[in-house]
């Protein structure tokens, strides 16, 4: 089953981000801030993607994107973000990242995690 982390500090968007991932199949790790999320990182190496949000106390979703592609230079990054704005040019080395702009369709969320999983 493919591994999916949700990074998102606002409880309820998060709560309804991991039911749909999990209704479409996933299996998914939540966290509510990004020092939590990188030590489910460091703790499930069998997570592929993760989806932060770049606004979060502790950490935000550049530094945990930063910190998880130096565990993981394989993983995908799906950035959520109310605020136009580019990722750093660090970010860039990553094999795969995209901007999700809030508010968002989940059904987005979904179909684009599903297209990333189906990219080796």
């Amino acid at each position: 089953m493919s591994e999916v982390l949700v990074a998102e500090d606002e409880a309820m968007l998060r709560a309804i981000a991991v039911e749909m991932l999990e209704d479409a199949g996933y299996s998914v790790f939540q966290a509510g801030d990004g020092e939590e999320a990188l030590a489910l990182l460091r703790n499930n190496p069998g997570i592929q993607v993760l989806i932060s949000d770049i606004k979060m106390p502790r950490m935000d979703g550049y530094a945990l994107a930063e910190a998880g592609l130096q565990l993981r230079p394989e993983l995908k990054i799906l950035l959520m973000t109310g605020y136009a704005q580019e990722p750093p040019a660090g970010l860039l080395r990553a094999r795969e990242i995209h901007t999700l702009h809030k508010p968002f369709n989940l059904e987005r969320l979904c179909d684009l995690v599903g297209e990333m999983m189906s990219r080796t």
